[in-house]
């Protein structure tokens, strides 16, 4: 028995060592193997040609199109064929065709759509309803030739207007701190302050091409109306009791109250002093945006929101409180204006503007035009100084000097023009 039990244990033995040898070899071979393979190139992977590369191909040769070849003209052209292109593309997936607009609002690129809405094309290759409209477009704009009619609105194409749209921007930081100030978007106080200088311009035609034109300034009023905006006594006079009067239908909310605050016991003279400033123009803007405020305040309460109405805005503002009668169907009116023998109205001229695109730059849309009380802390008596001291020391025409039988008195040295109709200019 003891034979037989050791000739099992040399068997088992033996077993397990060729089992060890036998894994060692594989394990080796598997090893080497691996190793040729790889030497021999088995694993490296040579790729594929994109199914889409000859589509591809055609977005990169668009990035190697110089645009600082193309004119203005051919700019604008390529432009509105992309809109166009792009209003097609977003029938079918809005989601891109969103995506691929906010990138062409952020870059100048002329070729950007063309590339982004090729490179998403890509994956519309089956999409025969795409094809098909994008193809009919094309034909459609390859149909007409590309216009030059310059502006639509007539009374922008004149020179008086590109004249006028410097003297605006070099007082766009004030109008846009009235707006924050007062609480009302920005673009509406600009559009008050064309109609009132456009409506100057032609009344005065050759005394404000002799000033407006050459200099580029705003034209401010001494004689019953103050001003760039041209606001009278009594409606600024209004304006003031409005923001403190809480009964009254204009009242804007607590947090102005203290916006047009007086520095000094002689209001007459200092409310002069705010609007006849031919320097600094803010409180011009600020009685400007406190109309606005005020006349949309009164048709609020009495049921008629017409905060998303700048052309009755812009009406209000020009036949003042008096005749700010609230009602279901406001139209949209004013003082007449000629330009170049059209004929406008005040709230017309605010209108077109305020839609026109013109100088969103300086005076981007609001989301909301109007920023109630409750949405705004209340002024401090820091935030009041510092409106306060936005008052120059220029000379000012003598007010009352309209009701004076005289002779125009001697011009000051000051760097500015009073005319015979109190009209002052900046030199």
């Amino acid at each position: 028995m003891s034979d037989v039990t050791s000739n099992k244990k040399r068997n088992y033995w033996k077993l397990a060592f060729n089992i060890i040898v036998y894994a060692f070899a594989l394990a080796g071979f598997g090893i080497i193997g691996a190793w040729a393979f790889y030497q021999l190139g088995f694993t490296k992977n040579g790729g594929a040609v994109d199914e889409n590369y000859r589509y591809l191909m055609s977005v990169e040769e668009m990035e190697n199109l110089q645009d600082s070849t193309l004119s203005y003209e051919q700019i604008q052209a390529k432009t509105i064929d992309q809109y166009a292109k792009l209003a097609a593309f977003g029938k079918f997936y809005p989601t891109n065709a969103n995506l691929i607009m906010k990138a062409m609002q952020k870059c100048n690129d002329p070729m950007l759509a063309d590339r982004m809405i090729a490179a998403a094309s890509l994956y519309a290759g089956n999409n025969e309803e795409y094809s098909q409209l994008s193809k009919e477009i094309d034909a459609l704009l390859s149909k007409h030739s590309q216009q030059q009619n310059g502006n639509i609105i007539p009374w922008m194409n004149g020179v008086e207007w590109e004249a006028l749209k410097e003297a605006i921007v070099k007082d766009s930081a004030l109008i846009n701190e009235a707006g924050r100030l007062t609480g009302v978007e920005p673009r509406l106080i600009a559009g008050c302050l064309i109609g009132e200088q456009i409506r100057l311009f032609n009344s005065k035609r050759e005394m404000f091409k002799k000033y407006l034109g050459p200099v580029k300034v705003l034209s401010v009023q001494s004689q019953f109306s103050y001003g760039v905006n041209g606001i009278k006594e009594f409606t600024a006079i209004a304006v003031e009791n409005n923001l403190k009067d809480r009964n009254s239908e204009y009242y804007m909310g607590p947090n102005y109250e203290h916006l047009l605050d007086f520095k000094t016991e002689n209001h007459s003279t200092e409310r002069y002093n705010r609007l006849v400033d031919y320097r600094n123009h803010l409180y011009s803007y600020l009685y400007t945006g406190c109309i606005i405020h005020q006349t949309m305040m009164q048709w609020k309460r009495a049921g008629h929101d017409i905060s998303n109405r700048p052309d009755i805005l812009f009406t209000l503002f020009n036949v003042g409180f008096s005749q700010s009668k609230p009602k279901a169907d406001p139209v949209c009116g004013g003082s007449h204006i000629t330009v170049d023998g059209n004929i406008y109205t005040f709230g017309a001229i605010g209108f077109d503007f305020y839609y026109s695109g013109e100088l969103v730059d300086a005076f981007p849309y609001w989301s909301k035009r109007f920023i109630s009380s409750e949405e705004r802390d209340q002024l401090s008596a820091d935030q009041i100084a510092d409106i306060q001291n936005h008052m120059s020391n220029c000379a000012r025409p003598e007010k009352g000097l309209e009701y004076k039988q005289q002779d125009q008195p001697e011009q000051p040295t000051s760097g500015h023009i009073t005319t015979d109709d109190g009209f002052v200019y900046n030199l």
